[in-house]
């Protein structure tokens, strides 16, 4: 998946929709300069100089709270890199790393990018496994690593399922569902259990 919107990381007051676009995954070099993980098709649109992001970072980091703005984006061996103003060398860098990016959205504009969706468009929609409904997209939760849909089952469960291709490969907001193909085992909580009990009941009494 790209681009996902959620609720910004910080209080900011007012209603805000923001979309994650990167994170900082490795410093680079000795000026500065930051790898990034895109969350987004755009990368040359979403990081030009003068850019500013909402950092989701831990509040024990000297950035919680800072905007960051970039100075300089290129492409160096394949993989995308930046420069931040107030970021001039290694260590400057290192503090940043794992930070998420995330860039104010107008909730009422719809993403235009493939596989991009906003929070809300998503929470509510019915989780189809197997031509069956098996519980409803009540929200989003978003990681460095990747974004969970958390699923509330027919049995009042919540199930969290990686939102990845392989396991999400389809989202049809038009229709009010996401199709789901999870592996073996993520979702064995809902198999229905009725079995083991008729067998028992099949199986006759001893007599003797």
């Amino acid at each position: 998946m790209t681009e996902v919107a959620g609720d910004p990381p910080s209080e900011t007051g007012g209603e805000k929709t923001q979309l994650r676009v990167g994170r900082l995954v490795k410093a680079h070099g000795l000026k500065g300069a930051i790898k990034l993980e895109l969350y987004t098709d755009d990368p040359e649109g979403r990081f030009v100089p003068g850019a500013v992001f909402t950092l989701q970072v831990p509040e024990s980091s000297p950035w919680h709270g800072k905007p960051l703005t970039v100075r300089e984006f290129r492409w160096m061996n394949s993989h995308a890199v930046a420069f931040f103003e107030g970021v001039e060398d290694r260590d400057a860098a290192e503090e940043l790393i794992r930070a998420i990016l995330w860039i104010d959205q107008d909730p009422a504009v719809v993403p235009v990018e493939e596989d991009a969706w906003f929070d809300h468009q998503l929470v509510g929609l019915d989780a189809v496994r197997d031509g069956q409904i098996i519980g409803r997209v009540i929200r989003v939760e978003h990681f460095p690593a990747q974004d969970l849909l958390v699923i509330r089952t027919e049995s009042d469960d919540e199930v969290l399922v990686p939102f990845v291709k392989a396991i999400v490969p389809e989202v049809d907001v038009s229709q009010g569902r996401v199709i789901l193909t999870p592996p073996a085992g993520l979702l064995e909580e809902l198999v229905d259990s009725d079995d083991s009990g008729s067998e028992e009941a099949e199986t006759p009494a001893d007599q003797s």
